[in-house]
Protein backbone atom coordinates (compact mmCIF):
# COMPACT_ATOMS: atom_id res chain seq x y z
CA UNK A 1 0.00 0.00 0.00
CA UNK A 2 1.12 3.37 -0.79
CA UNK A 3 1.05 6.30 1.49
CA UNK A 4 -0.05 9.67 0.24
CA UNK A 5 1.46 12.35 2.00
CA UNK A 6 0.71 15.86 2.15
CA UNK A 7 0.61 17.64 -0.83
CA UNK A 8 0.32 15.72 -4.74
CA UNK A 9 3.09 17.71 -6.66
CA UNK A 10 2.64 16.10 -9.75
CA UNK A 11 -1.49 16.77 -9.73
CA UNK A 12 -0.08 20.48 -9.06
CA UNK A 13 2.07 20.85 -11.82
CA UNK A 14 -0.69 19.35 -14.41
CA UNK A 15 -3.08 22.09 -13.08
CA UNK A 16 0.20 24.29 -13.74
CA UNK A 17 0.64 23.31 -17.49
CA UNK A 18 -3.08 23.18 -18.23
CA UNK A 19 -3.26 26.81 -17.00
CA UNK A 20 -0.30 27.62 -19.20
CA UNK A 21 -1.40 26.57 -22.11
CA UNK A 22 -5.45 27.84 -21.40
CA UNK A 23 -3.91 31.17 -20.97
CA UNK A 24 -1.54 30.92 -24.52
CA UNK A 25 -4.86 29.62 -26.01
CA UNK A 26 -6.06 33.23 -25.03
CA UNK A 27 -3.51 35.28 -26.22
CA UNK A 28 -3.17 33.78 -29.55
CA UNK A 29 -6.92 34.04 -30.08
CA UNK A 30 -6.32 37.60 -29.23
CA UNK A 31 -3.86 38.57 -31.05
CA UNK A 32 -5.58 37.02 -34.30
CA UNK A 33 -8.48 39.00 -33.43
CA UNK A 34 -5.92 42.53 -33.42
CA UNK A 35 -4.07 40.99 -36.67
CA UNK A 36 -7.85 40.85 -38.59
CA UNK A 37 -8.81 44.20 -37.40
CA UNK A 38 -5.76 45.75 -38.77
CA UNK A 39 -5.94 44.20 -42.15
CA UNK A 40 -9.43 45.11 -42.16
CA UNK A 41 -8.55 48.91 -41.53
CA UNK A 42 -6.03 48.19 -44.31
CA UNK A 43 -8.52 46.73 -47.24
CA UNK A 44 -10.75 50.15 -46.63
CA UNK A 45 -7.12 52.51 -46.77
CA UNK A 46 -6.40 50.38 -50.39
CA UNK A 47 -10.39 50.57 -51.49
CA UNK A 48 -10.46 54.32 -51.04
CA UNK A 49 -6.73 54.75 -52.66
CA UNK A 50 -8.36 52.77 -55.54
CA UNK A 51 -11.22 54.55 -56.16
CA UNK A 52 -9.41 57.87 -56.01
CA UNK A 53 -6.47 56.28 -58.29
CA UNK A 54 -9.23 54.95 -60.56
CA UNK A 55 -11.38 58.81 -61.01
CA UNK A 56 -7.47 59.97 -61.95
CA UNK A 57 -6.58 57.75 -64.39
CA UNK A 58 -10.32 58.29 -66.00
CA UNK A 59 -10.87 62.07 -65.17
CA UNK A 60 -7.29 63.37 -65.00
CA UNK A 61 -7.74 64.80 -61.33
CA UNK A 62 -8.25 63.12 -58.01
CA UNK A 63 -11.76 64.03 -56.83
CA UNK A 64 -12.19 66.49 -54.40
CA UNK A 65 -14.54 64.55 -51.71
CA UNK A 66 -14.84 61.00 -50.65
CA UNK A 67 -19.03 61.21 -51.13
CA UNK A 68 -18.11 61.84 -55.00
CA UNK A 69 -15.79 58.59 -55.09
CA UNK A 70 -19.21 57.02 -53.31
CA UNK A 71 -21.73 57.89 -56.07
CA UNK A 72 -19.92 58.01 -59.08
CA UNK A 73 -17.27 54.95 -58.58
CA UNK A 74 -19.24 52.63 -55.98
CA UNK A 75 -16.86 52.89 -52.86
CA UNK A 76 -18.48 51.09 -49.93
CA UNK A 77 -17.08 50.34 -46.11
CA UNK A 78 -18.65 50.04 -43.27
CA UNK A 79 -19.72 53.49 -42.04
CA UNK A 80 -20.15 52.69 -38.74
CA UNK A 81 -17.21 50.51 -38.15
CA UNK A 82 -14.99 52.86 -39.77
CA UNK A 83 -13.65 56.77 -40.00
CA UNK A 84 -12.39 57.69 -42.64
CA UNK A 85 -10.82 61.28 -43.57
CA UNK A 86 -9.86 62.74 -47.25
CA UNK A 87 -8.48 65.54 -47.57
CA UNK A 88 -7.53 66.59 -51.44
CA UNK A 89 -5.17 69.40 -51.80
CA UNK A 90 -5.49 69.82 -55.51
CA UNK A 91 -6.77 67.87 -58.34
CA UNK A 92 -3.46 66.73 -59.56
CA UNK A 93 -2.00 66.13 -55.67
CA UNK A 94 -2.69 62.89 -54.47
CA UNK A 95 -5.34 63.39 -51.40
CA UNK A 96 -4.18 62.34 -47.98
CA UNK A 97 -6.38 59.31 -46.88
CA UNK A 98 -6.56 58.43 -43.32
CA UNK A 99 -8.52 55.20 -41.78
CA UNK A 100 -9.26 54.17 -38.04
CA UNK A 101 -11.41 51.92 -36.71
CA UNK A 102 -14.55 53.56 -34.78
CA UNK A 103 -14.42 52.12 -30.68
CA UNK A 104 -17.40 50.67 -29.77
CA UNK A 105 -19.83 52.50 -27.73
CA UNK A 106 -19.98 51.08 -23.95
Amino acid sequence: MRKTKGFRWRELLIVVIMLCIFAGAVILVSDVGRVQDAEQTQFVRDAVRKAALTCYAVQGAYPDSLDYLRDEYGLAYDENRYAVTYEAFASNQFPDIFVVEREDDP
